[in-house]
């Protein structure tokens, strides 16, 4: 797996909009806007992401079938989704579940919950992440880019926002990445580099950095976590140690929890 740059002019707070990426660097102040993009797992398929992707084109041509008000067409691809959903028991739970949070029928959210948890609880991961490690937090959150997305050749885009606090009394410097990507197959793969955004970005106490970052994947959702090997830089010889990103899932199934 490598890196490559990719280059944006928008602002970070459109990252909400499809079909837009942007990212913003900072120690809690404006600089460059630039991204990085991490290639994701390999792209081979199974039968279950592949009529995953069919099941998100569907849902797209059902959207652009009802702004046409093509009333005829839509009540067609309706049908086929619910029979997608009947051999696909993630997929209807998914929408039941996000229909019974958006008209507040928690009771009904928490059963479909408890059934998704059995079949497939790395979906139940929220697309947020918040650790602390000897003072220093790390905060995720993930969203997935449509606009940049291509169901159809298995290429799933997201973009994930990190902010890194130094909540402790020392001085610490960021040296390396380490990130574990996995797929809805469970395949796993490990990503390590130097620094971040091509920085070894230093923080003071009571201060942070921020920086945007993305990821494509073969199928359409899993998780990403990891650590950062950083150093305290007030002492010379200090060791190294570790920072944990806790587990985030990457999905295009909203969680509905607030960004950071």
């Amino acid at each position: 797996m490598h890196c490559l740059n990719l280059k944006f002019v928008t602002n970070f707070n459109s990252l909400s909009l499809p079909g837009r990426v942007s990212s913003r660097v900072k120690f809690y102040s404006p600089r460059a806007n630039r991204i990085v993009a991490c290639s994701g797992p390999g792209s081979g398929q199974s039968s279950f992401p592949s009529r995953t992707e069919t099941y998100a084109l569907l849902k797209q041509q059902l959207e652009l079938a009802a702004k046409s008000e093509d009333y005829k067409e839509a009540a067609r691809l309706r049908d086929s989704l619910r029979l997608f959903e009947e051999e696909e028991p993630v997929l209807r739970l998914q929408r039941l579940l996000k229909e019974a949070i958006a008209q507040e029928k928690f009771e009904d959210a928490a059963r479909y919950r408890d059934e998704l948890k059995e079949i497939a609880p790395h979906l139940l991961l929220k697309c947020s992440s918040d650790a602390t490690t000897l003072g220093i937090r790390v905060q995720v959150r993930s969203i997935y880019i449509e606009g940049r997305s291509q169901p159809s050749k298995g290429v799933y885009f997201y973009a994930y926002r990190i902010r890194i606090t130094n909540n402790s009394n020392r001085p610490v410097q960021l040296l390396r990445r380490h990130w574990i990507i996995t797929d809805a197959n469970e395949k796993t793969e490990s990503v390590q580099g130097v620094g971040v955004i091509g920085e070894q970005p230093v923080l003071l106490p009571n201060t942070g950095f921020e920086y945007s970052s993305a990821c494509p994947l073969s199928t359409s959702s899993g998780r990403m976590e990891g650590d950062f090997e950083m150093k305290h830089i007030d002492k010379v010889g200090a060791r190294t140690f570790n920072v944990a990103i806790a587990p985030f899932a990457l999905s295009t199934f909203e969680d509905g929890s607030d960004a950071i």
